[in-house]
């Protein structure tokens, strides 16, 4: 057994001995290994804070002396986790997210099937269990881990999660809508447009309120000149919205609007707080919950101050289902998309990224993950064939036959390489996985409504509130339209308008020119104010 370290700055010794548990044994047997069994296990002979994946496998045989790990600080460079289905990843997500609440580090977990609320109580030693703890050399406890549960817009067992619109911004809000780049353009003048008016964007009726007072016979000269926001174009929009709410989708966005702080909380005993996002209940609606998710982490991103390498990180990130993140999106999106996986690693935040193959990733997000976990891939039809041939072609040279190891690993299996403490590619490591210590399962669901209504955030977030925003002030305007409802204008001569002031400036033309881009849309976002609503408490 391992000498004991001492805990982490911030880490209570109940919650360092949780981890010490899973610390490594000495490999007092490794001289004993194949010579190419130990140069991978020097790979990973880490000398600082690690967390534990599994035993080396080599010929078919587990080699309990030869762990593989990862360094903690090496958990903000991001990572991936795939697999066909059934081969592991929820268990393997279930079984970092306890290691890092061990070390004190907060954990986001989207629960897509609603299996993963068992990590908050002790699992079950079985017969399964029992072998795969003796298999790899596993000091097993059961245990469970601080968590709270979240449900989108409170839409089962959870804390409801909303956001406003404005937070939400047009870009996310465009991919749930399924909007061309056009309107995509024109929902961002919109924004604009609301924001410079004073019409505050909460929920969706205040956004369809706006559109549709822009495309009347009052409002239609507002956006004259701008060439933007055709009536057309508005049409689609304010359709797009009134299916969207038909399919009862408004209770996501409004007021009290989520603190995404929230997630970054340790609990009293020093181990990092496990946030389960229940999704199960949404499934049918995937465009939604993967933007939501994208939310979350833009939000996370916009608040947190710049703190480079650390020794552990401030929150880590699992983004499962993340294909349905990358189906369908603009170019603007995935480049956003991409700004931000790449800049959060300073923030202290990392993101690991859950699907079936790595090709399910964009090129320019796979390459800023630098941890991986492959789990069994099936090759039955050409187009499997061909994802395991492009998902080979992303590991480093290794000395196992990949194309045969990826297609025979059992349950509970994977292929892994990460990141060392000097940042370099460890060897490929076929590796057994250990088992998780918490259940393996559900929490049953009168346990799991007593723990959320006992919450501290219960009270905080569980009652929608519908306060004034552009909704109420659009149907009370009488004969006043949003300029005199805000504040006495000036005539043309004196002061000509916001939409006249911006069209007519140098910048917006360039902006405009480069408004297909990313970093054209995020400055005119950031021009126009319309980034991020103030928190309300």
């Amino acid at each position: 057994m391992s000498e004991r370290k001492t805990p982490p700055e911030g880490v209570t010794a109940a919650a360092a001995a949780t981890a010490d548990r899973s610390m490594p044994e000495a490999q007092s047997g490794s001289a004993a290994l194949p010579q190419e069994a130990l140069e991978i296990a020097a790979g990973y002979a880490f000398t600082g804070p690690a967390l534990d994946l599994g035993a080396l496998l080599w010929d078919g045989v587990c080699l309990p002396d030869a762990q593989v790990r990862i360094p903690l600080p090496m958990l903000n460079r991001h990572g991936l986790v795939a697999g066909a289905t059934g081969t592991g990843k929820t268990k393997t997500l279930q079984l970092i997210a306890e290691q890092l609440s061990a070390q004190g580090v907060p954990v986001f977990l989207a629960d897509i099937k609603g299996d993963v609320s068992g990590i908050a109580e002790p699992g079950a030693r079985n017969e399964k269990v029992q072998a795969r703890v003796a298999e790899v050399h596993q000091q097993w406890e059961a245990t469970g881990f601080p968590a709270e549960f979240y449900a989108l817009g409170g839409i089962g067992h959870g804390i409801p999660v909303r956001a406003t619109v404005t937070s939400f911004g047009p870009l996310l809000l465009s991919k749930v809508l399924q909007l061309n780049q056009t309107q995509e353009q024109s929902l961002g003048l919109i924004f604009h447009y609301a924001d410079q008016k004073g019409l505050e964007l909460v929920d969706l009726k205040d956004l369809r309120a706006v559109v549709a007072f822009l495309t009347s016979d009052e409002g239609k000269a507002e956006l004259k000149g701008i060439g933007g926001l055709s009536t057309a174009t508005a049409g689609v929009i304010l359709r797009s919205l009134t299916a969207f709410e038909a399919e009862g989708m408004a209770d996501f966005f409004g007021e009290p609007e989520f603190d995404t702080a929230e997630l970054l909380r340790t609990a009293d005993d020093g181990r990092g707080l496990v946030s389960v996002l229940e999704l199960a209940a949404v499934q049918d609606r995937p465009r939604l919950f993967s933007t939501f998710l994208m939310w979350l982490l833009a939000d996370l991103f916009h608040d947190l101050p710049e703190v480079g390498d650390v020794d552990r990180p401030k929150l880590v990130f699992f983004f499962d289902e993340a294909h349905l993140l990358f189906n369908g999106a603009s170019k603007a999106f995935l480049d956003s998309l991409t700004q931000t996986v790449r800049l959060i690693r300073s923030k202290g935040v990392g993101v690991f990224f859950v699907t079936q193959t790595a090709k399910d990733v964009p090129a320019d997000v796979l390459a800023q993950l630098g941890n991986r976990v492959q789990h069994a891939l099936r090759a039955f039809t050409p187009d499997d064939q061909k994802a395991l041939k492009a998902t080979v072609k992303t590991f480093p040279d290794s000395a196992y036959d990949l194309e045969e190891l990826l297609t025979g690993l059992g349950t509970g299996e994977a292929v892994v390489t990460v990141l060392s403490e000097k940042g370099a590619p460890t060897p490929v490591a076929a590796t057994r996985l250990r088992a998780p210590e918490s259940l393996m399962g559900p929490v049953e669901a009168g346990a799991l409504d007593s723990a959320v209504r006992s919450s501290s955030l219960y009270g905080r977030y569980a009652q929608a509130v519908d306060r004034e925003s552009a909704y109420e002030k659009l149907d009370s305007r009488g004969a006043k339209g949003p300029d005199e409802m805000k504040a006495p204008r000036r005539s043309r001569e004196e002061d000509p308008s916001v939409v006249e002031q911006v069209v007519g400036s140098g910048m917006f033309k360039s902006l405009a020119r480069s408004v297909g881009t990313q970093i054209g849309r995020e400055i005119t976002r950031s021009l126009f104010g319309t980034a991020r609503a103030r928190r309300r408490r």
